[in-house]
């Protein structure tokens, strides 16, 4: 049995400072073969940028996920391209306003990508770990269907790997039922963009490990990671003030799990929720 970890979205500087401090020595720990963490809030609360990329990948993240925050800093989509080991939601359209006048030019479309597979040596074996990135679509952009891109993805695919899906989703529902849909052909599916951790972990019945929100790498005492006076000022004014991280990073944690997947047949065997303070 192999281990594989995956962390809730990462909240800003104080999010950054905890993955620092404290996931080297997890990882020494726990020694995980595989590491997934979504990023797309790390700059500033929105958004990557090469600066935090290099940091999470720096303290031992094998992929960076995202999801529909991703788009924040314009600056970043040339990375989107040119660094591997960052993922956009695969199921964004090929490119950007494409209709009835045909598909726009090449430096018009859709940056990035949004599966790999990462090959890595483990106690000698040579093993794939497939890391696939989708967005949904209730409460959120209707763009296209991720139960379909999944089923294209894996229609392309020629060699046996570990299945890791970041499902960025607003609606629990639809997570659970991606959840079901993906029960036997994805060793974990967890959700993100909530920022709130759930208590359903579980193996669903043919061996996939789910859990509807991973929850947030960041600062225990916010709003989903924001400074809480300001969401209390907007809820109460219904005035959109710029919402800003929260900074108090003595009191953040790590949030994600941590599964037990069988190399053989890529199932998995164990999940735990992890919150590492």
């Amino acid at each position: 049995m192999i281990k594989v970890v995956m962390f809730g979205d990462v909240m800003g500087e104080a999010g950054l400072k905890v993955l620092e401090e404290k996931l080297p020595a997890f990882i020494t720990e726990q020694k995980p073969a595989f590491i997934m963490i979504n990023g797309e809030n790390s700059a500033n609360g929105f958004g990557i940028s090469e600066e935090t990329l290099k940091r999470m990948l720096n303290c031992g993240a094998d992929v960076i996920s995202s999801g529909n925050h991703i788009w924040e800093k314009r600056d970043f989509w040339p990375f989107l391209d040119s660094e591997e080991r960052v993922l956009r939601p695969a199921n964004y359209p090929q490119d950007f306003g494409a209709g009835p006048i045909g598909p726009r030019p090449a430096d018009q479309k859709t940056p990035g990508r949004g599966w790999k597979i990462f090959q890595k040596n483990i106690d000698g074996s040579n093993i794939g770990f497939l890391a696939i990135n989708l967005q949904g679509r209730e409460l959120m952009y209707n763009i296209e269907c991720p139960f379909r891109c999944f089923d294209a993805i894996e229609k392309v695919q020629t060699q046996k790997s570990i299945v890791l899906v970041d499902f960025h989703a607003e609606s629990s529902k639809e997570k659970e039922a991606f959840g079901f849909y993906l029960d036997g052909r994805a060793a974990v599916v967890a959700g993100t963009h909530t920022h709130v951790q759930t208590a359903d972990e579980k193996i669903l019945p043919k061996g996939t490990a789910y859990i509807t929100d991973l929850g947030m790498t960041g600062v225990k005492n916010s709003v989903i990671g924001m400074e809480p006076k300001i969401c209390i000022d907007r809820a109460r004014n219904q005035v959109l003030y710029r919402m800003e991280a929260a900074a108090d990073s003595g009191s953040a944690r790590i949030q994600g799990i941590i599964a037990g997947i069988d190399e053989t047949s890529g199932k998995a065997v164990t999940i735990e929720r992890l919150n590492i303070d």
